[in-house]
């Protein structure tokens, strides 16, 4: 992390999840496991399947 708090990702991580500049990514994190930054489209995708399978157990 940076002084200005900006977290910088590894080139080849960019590349390998292909993170461009302007994208918006989601910070998740936790205590045990860690912090995971997926893109927000990756992260959307999962978050409808998500609500989705909710809705049909009910």
């Amino acid at each position: 992390m940076g002084e200005k708090g900006q977290i910088v990702i590894p080139k080849q991580a960019r590349e390998l999840f292909d993170i461009q500049p302007g994208d918006t990514l989601v910070l998740l994190g936790d205590v045990k496991r860690g912090i995971a930054i997926p893109p927000k489209a990756m992260f959307s995708q999962f978050a409808a399947a998500v609500f989705e399978t909710e809705q049909e157990d009910e």
